[in-house]
Protein backbone atom coordinates (compact mmCIF):
# COMPACT_ATOMS: atom_id res chain seq x y z
CA UNK A 1 0.00 0.00 0.00
CA UNK A 2 1.13 3.44 -0.48
CA UNK A 3 2.06 6.01 1.71
CA UNK A 4 -0.16 8.70 2.28
CA UNK A 5 1.03 12.11 0.81
CA UNK A 6 2.68 14.35 3.26
CA UNK A 7 -0.28 17.42 4.41
CA UNK A 8 2.20 19.82 2.46
CA UNK A 9 2.13 17.85 -0.49
CA UNK A 10 -1.59 17.14 -0.52
CA UNK A 11 -2.33 20.82 0.58
CA UNK A 12 0.35 21.70 -2.66
CA UNK A 13 -1.64 19.61 -5.26
CA UNK A 14 -5.03 20.46 -4.62
CA UNK A 15 -4.50 24.24 -5.10
CA UNK A 16 -2.66 23.62 -8.34
CA UNK A 17 -5.97 21.28 -9.12
CA UNK A 18 -7.42 24.39 -7.99
CA UNK A 19 -5.52 26.32 -10.42
CA UNK A 20 -4.27 28.79 -7.63
CA UNK A 21 -1.41 30.84 -6.23
CA UNK A 22 -1.18 32.17 -2.75
CA UNK A 23 1.41 33.95 -1.54
CA UNK A 24 4.75 32.45 -0.24
CA UNK A 25 3.69 32.20 3.14
CA UNK A 26 -0.23 31.11 2.52
CA UNK A 27 0.42 27.16 2.89
CA UNK A 28 2.44 27.29 5.81
CA UNK A 29 0.23 29.40 7.79
CA UNK A 30 -3.21 27.59 6.36
CA UNK A 31 -1.26 24.57 7.82
CA UNK A 32 -0.65 25.85 11.40
CA UNK A 33 -4.27 26.65 11.31
CA UNK A 34 -5.47 22.90 10.93
CA UNK A 35 -2.79 22.49 13.87
CA UNK A 36 -4.20 24.43 15.82
CA UNK A 37 -7.75 23.48 14.51
CA UNK A 38 -6.87 19.38 15.55
CA UNK A 39 -5.27 20.96 19.30
CA UNK A 40 -8.59 23.17 20.14
CA UNK A 41 -10.93 20.20 19.12
CA UNK A 42 -10.09 17.98 22.02
CA UNK A 43 -11.37 20.59 24.33
CA UNK A 44 -14.13 22.78 22.30
CA UNK A 45 -15.50 20.32 19.77
CA UNK A 46 -14.79 22.75 16.79
CA UNK A 47 -15.20 20.06 13.83
CA UNK A 48 -16.48 16.55 14.08
CA UNK A 49 -13.78 16.20 11.49
CA UNK A 50 -10.63 13.99 13.45
CA UNK A 51 -8.14 12.88 10.33
CA UNK A 52 -5.69 15.33 8.80
CA UNK A 53 -5.98 14.18 5.09
CA UNK A 54 -9.80 15.02 5.41
CA UNK A 55 -8.81 18.08 7.07
CA UNK A 56 -7.35 18.93 4.10
CA UNK A 57 -10.10 18.18 1.88
CA UNK A 58 -13.29 19.10 3.89
CA UNK A 59 -11.70 22.30 4.90
CA UNK A 60 -9.26 24.14 3.53
CA UNK A 61 -9.62 22.98 -0.27
CA UNK A 62 -13.50 22.89 0.40
CA UNK A 63 -13.09 26.77 1.23
CA UNK A 64 -10.53 27.65 -1.00
CA UNK A 65 -12.75 26.63 -3.98
CA UNK A 66 -14.77 29.71 -4.13
CA UNK A 67 -12.07 31.90 -4.31
CA UNK A 68 -11.85 32.40 -8.19
CA UNK A 69 -15.71 33.20 -8.04
CA UNK A 70 -15.69 36.10 -5.33
CA UNK A 71 -15.39 40.03 -6.32
CA UNK A 72 -12.47 41.50 -4.93
CA UNK A 73 -13.40 43.60 -1.47
CA UNK A 74 -14.06 43.29 1.76
CA UNK A 75 -15.08 39.81 3.31
CA UNK A 76 -17.65 38.75 6.16
CA UNK A 77 -17.45 35.11 6.91
CA UNK A 78 -21.56 35.06 8.79
CA UNK A 79 -21.74 31.91 11.32
CA UNK A 80 -17.95 31.13 10.75
CA UNK A 81 -17.82 28.47 13.25
CA UNK A 82 -14.29 27.50 13.61
CA UNK A 83 -13.20 30.26 10.52
CA UNK A 84 -14.54 28.13 7.84
CA UNK A 85 -14.24 29.29 5.35
CA UNK A 86 -12.88 32.79 6.07
CA UNK A 87 -9.39 32.07 8.11
CA UNK A 88 -8.39 30.06 4.38
CA UNK A 89 -9.94 33.03 2.51
CA UNK A 90 -8.31 35.77 4.45
CA UNK A 91 -4.43 33.91 4.38
CA UNK A 92 -5.02 33.42 0.99
CA UNK A 93 -5.79 37.09 0.35
CA UNK A 94 -3.89 38.86 2.64
CA UNK A 95 -4.38 42.25 1.22
CA UNK A 96 -8.31 41.84 1.96
CA UNK A 97 -10.30 42.49 5.10
CA UNK A 98 -12.04 39.58 6.61
CA UNK A 99 -14.67 39.60 9.06
CA UNK A 100 -15.57 36.46 10.94
CA UNK A 101 -19.28 37.10 12.78
CA UNK A 102 -19.69 33.87 15.22
CA UNK A 103 -21.95 34.19 18.79
CA UNK A 104 -20.41 31.33 20.13
CA UNK A 105 -17.91 32.78 23.02
CA UNK A 106 -15.68 29.82 22.76
CA UNK A 107 -15.33 29.73 19.26
CA UNK A 108 -14.48 33.76 19.20
CA UNK A 109 -11.66 33.09 21.33
CA UNK A 110 -10.64 30.52 19.33
CA UNK A 111 -10.54 32.75 15.82
CA UNK A 112 -8.79 35.60 17.84
CA UNK A 113 -5.93 32.79 18.93
CA UNK A 114 -5.86 31.58 15.33
CA UNK A 115 -5.22 35.13 14.35
CA UNK A 116 -2.49 35.99 16.17
CA UNK A 117 -1.00 32.19 15.88
CA UNK A 118 -1.37 32.11 12.38
CA UNK A 119 0.02 35.81 11.66
CA UNK A 120 -3.30 36.67 9.93
CA UNK A 121 -3.37 40.50 10.56
CA UNK A 122 -6.81 41.38 8.00
CA UNK A 123 -8.92 38.91 9.88
CA UNK A 124 -11.15 40.47 12.33
CA UNK A 125 -13.31 38.98 14.90
CA UNK A 126 -16.99 39.85 15.63
CA UNK A 127 -18.13 37.73 18.88
CA UNK A 128 -21.87 38.58 18.14
CA UNK A 129 -25.14 37.82 15.89
CA UNK A 130 -24.84 38.49 12.55
CA UNK A 131 -28.25 40.70 12.51
CA UNK A 132 -26.63 42.69 15.42
CA UNK A 133 -23.40 43.95 13.88
CA UNK A 134 -23.70 46.66 11.18
CA UNK A 135 -20.44 47.44 9.34
CA UNK A 136 -18.95 50.26 9.17
CA UNK A 137 -19.46 50.67 5.64
CA UNK A 138 -21.13 48.19 3.06
CA UNK A 139 -18.91 44.97 2.31
CA UNK A 140 -17.67 43.66 -1.17
CA UNK A 141 -18.87 39.93 0.09
CA UNK A 142 -20.93 38.67 2.80
CA UNK A 143 -20.30 34.94 2.25
CA UNK A 144 -21.70 31.27 4.67
CA UNK A 145 -20.51 28.27 4.75
CA UNK A 146 -23.12 26.19 7.03
CA UNK A 147 -24.97 29.62 8.68
CA UNK A 148 -28.71 28.77 7.73
CA UNK A 149 -30.77 27.78 4.56
CA UNK A 150 -30.76 31.00 1.24
CA UNK A 151 -33.79 32.74 2.89
CA UNK A 152 -32.63 32.88 6.46
CA UNK A 153 -28.78 34.33 5.08
CA UNK A 154 -30.47 36.93 2.90
CA UNK A 155 -32.73 37.98 6.21
CA UNK A 156 -29.77 38.35 8.43
CA UNK A 157 -26.81 39.16 6.15
CA UNK A 158 -28.78 41.43 3.70
CA UNK A 159 -27.53 44.90 5.33
CA UNK A 160 -23.93 44.04 5.38
CA UNK A 161 -23.35 44.06 1.91
CA UNK A 162 -26.01 46.98 0.76
CA UNK A 163 -26.77 47.69 -2.80
CA UNK A 164 -23.54 46.73 -4.38
CA UNK A 165 -22.26 43.61 -2.39
CA UNK A 166 -22.66 39.64 -3.02
CA UNK A 167 -24.20 37.30 -0.80
CA UNK A 168 -22.37 33.77 -1.38
CA UNK A 169 -23.61 30.68 -0.14
CA UNK A 170 -21.47 27.99 -0.01
CA UNK A 171 -24.07 24.55 -0.72
CA UNK A 172 -23.70 21.15 -1.06
CA UNK A 173 -26.53 19.58 -3.66
CA UNK A 174 -27.95 21.87 -6.14
CA UNK A 175 -30.61 23.64 -3.65
CA UNK A 176 -33.33 23.60 -5.89
CA UNK A 177 -35.89 24.41 -3.04
CA UNK A 178 -34.22 26.94 -0.67
CA UNK A 179 -33.97 28.76 -4.24
CA UNK A 180 -37.46 28.50 -4.61
CA UNK A 181 -38.37 30.15 -1.35
CA UNK A 182 -35.99 32.96 -1.96
CA UNK A 183 -38.33 36.40 -1.52
CA UNK A 184 -39.21 38.70 -4.96
CA UNK A 185 -36.55 41.42 -3.63
CA UNK A 186 -33.49 38.67 -3.75
CA UNK A 187 -31.90 37.88 -7.27
CA UNK A 188 -30.20 35.00 -8.14
CA UNK A 189 -27.34 35.71 -10.30
CA UNK A 190 -25.12 32.29 -10.19
CA UNK A 191 -25.35 28.78 -9.44
CA UNK A 192 -21.47 27.85 -9.93
CA UNK A 193 -21.13 23.84 -9.35
CA UNK A 194 -17.73 23.25 -7.87
CA UNK A 195 -15.17 20.29 -7.89
CA UNK A 196 -12.99 20.10 -4.76
CA UNK A 197 -9.89 18.19 -5.16
CA UNK A 198 -10.40 14.77 -3.19
CA UNK A 199 -13.98 15.36 -1.88
CA UNK A 200 -16.15 12.89 -3.44
CA UNK A 201 -19.37 15.54 -3.12
CA UNK A 202 -21.47 17.68 -4.78
CA UNK A 203 -20.59 21.36 -3.81
CA UNK A 204 -22.30 24.87 -5.19
CA UNK A 205 -21.98 28.45 -4.67
CA UNK A 206 -25.26 30.00 -4.82
CA UNK A 207 -24.07 33.96 -5.66
CA UNK A 208 -27.42 36.63 -5.28
CA UNK A 209 -27.90 39.88 -4.17
CA UNK A 210 -30.83 41.97 -2.51
CA UNK A 211 -32.83 44.14 -5.08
Amino acid sequence: MAAAPSLQAQLAQGLAELGLSLPVQAPARLLRYLALLQKWNRVYNLTAIREQQRLVTHHLLDSLVVLPHLPIGDIVDVGTGAGLPGVPLAIARPDQAVTLVESNHKKGVFLKQVAIECEVHNVEVRVCRVEDWQPAKPVAVAISRAFSDLPGFAEAAGHLVGAHGVLAAMKGLYPDEELAQLPPHVRVERVIPLQVPGLRAARHLVLFRRV
